[in-house]
């Protein structure tokens, strides 16, 4: 028993399936993808530390407008192509069985082709690399452990730090051989640009030893509107981006919502859930305006670890199965404006991979 309870730990700790995914556009950076309980309260009480190497790719290339996909854009190679690679090293301070301290550091190499971007004159490709926006996180068990060995509810609260460079610059092809300098789009950028607050409640219940039910709720709130990087590509403006207030990036809102089973065998645990991913179109917290490209991704997301010891090893492929490219604030200053409907369009992935290892000491 003790052995699943800890194996379930491990588990909810390093599920992170960010930043992402099913991913793209719309993807959360990693430290919204990584959703944490921190550790079971009868696990091991000699581990007092877990560090938690994940390592996440995705590729997206297929694009939404709403739920409607345009495949137009990829039989006519006009899509967006974005590769995302990130590193999320994490350290998980257990104080005592209901307190336990996170500090995660995320390191992303990033690159995004596309023919728009580049005056139409070619497929050209930008990038972006370097340590993404890092968080700290407390979180404490609501429960007694030895009232409730079967079940337990977990808050978080954390902070995100703007660590993570957001005007991350690259060249942009303005004909054959000329470029100019500028911001990369919002996708491929490492950071944000603004203090965040995050929140999280995680959950769950044995049925039996072998069978668990796990939830997570997890909320990133940005009060920062915008972070004042121009979204012109080192050129000037539209006249349109200026008007509904597009021509500058937003400092947006996400949250992820996970729930579904584990099964414990032996040595292995696997495990089937759903994940619900979302960069908001309205924050919480302060103003919205600014460019975002807000939507949602529904996953399936399956897994399976692996212990030897102290050891985990895992994988984990959340696999699209809804993906939603929702109206932002400017698409509704536009339609308002124009009285048409104006709705723009984001490039999502098929699924998502997650390999990683857990080290207890």
């Amino acid at each position: 028993m003790r052995k699943i309870f800890l194996f379930f730990a491990s588990f909810i700790l390093i599920v992170v399936a960010e930043k992402t995914n099913a991913q793209g556009c719309v993807a959360l950076k990693s430290n919204g993808g990584f959703c944490t309980m921190s550790q079971h309260h009868q696990a091991d009480s000699a581990a007092k530390w877990m560090l938690i190497a994940n390592n996440r790719y995705f590729k997206s290339y297929k694009h939404f407008v709403g739920t409607d996909e345009q495949k137009q854009r990829t039989e006519q190679g006009t899509n967006v192509i974005n590769h995302q690679y990130t590193l999320d090293l994490t350290v998980l301070r257990i104080l005592n069985p209901r307190w336990s301290l996170l500090f995660d550091l995320p390191i992303e190499i990033n690159s995004r082709s596309s023919l728009y971007e580049h005056s139409n004159v070619g497929r050209f490709t930008t990038h972006s690399a370097g340590i993404g926006d890092m968080r700290l996180a407390a979180y404490y068990w609501l429960l007694n452990p030895e009232k409730m060995p079967r079940g337990d509810v977990q808050l978080g609260l954390g902070v995100k730090l703007p660590t993570g460079k957001y005007n991350v610059q690259d060249n942009f092809h303005t004909s054959d051989s000329t470029t100019r300098l500028g911001p990369v789009d919002q996708s491929i950028q490492l950071g944000d640009g603004g203090f965040g607050v995050t929140f999280e409640l995680n959950a769950f219940y044995d049925l039996s030893t072998a069978l668990t039910l796990y939830g997570n709720v997890y909320y990133l709130a940005n009060p920062r509107e915008q972070n004042g990087v121009s979204t012109a590509r080192g050129g000037t403006p539209s006249s349109g981006a200026v008007a509904n207030g597009s021509y500058v990036m937003s400092v947006p809102d996400q949250y992820l919502i996970r729930a579904g089973i584990t099964m414990a065998e032996k040595r292995f645990i696997f495990s089937l859930g759903v994940r619900d991913e979302c960069l908001t179109v309205h924050d919480w917290i302060g103003g919205s305006n600014g460019f975002r490209r807000p939507g949602y991704i529904i996953s399936v997301e399956p897994g399976i670890i692996y212990r030897v010891n102290k050891l985990s090893l895992y994988a984990f492929v959340p696999v699209a199965i809804v993906r939603n490219r929702t109206q932002s604030v400017p698409d509704m200053i536009s339609s308002g404006t124009s009285g048409k409907n104006v709705h723009g369009d984001a490039a999502f992935s098929d699924y998502a991979v997650n390999l990683g290892v857990t080290l207890r000491f």
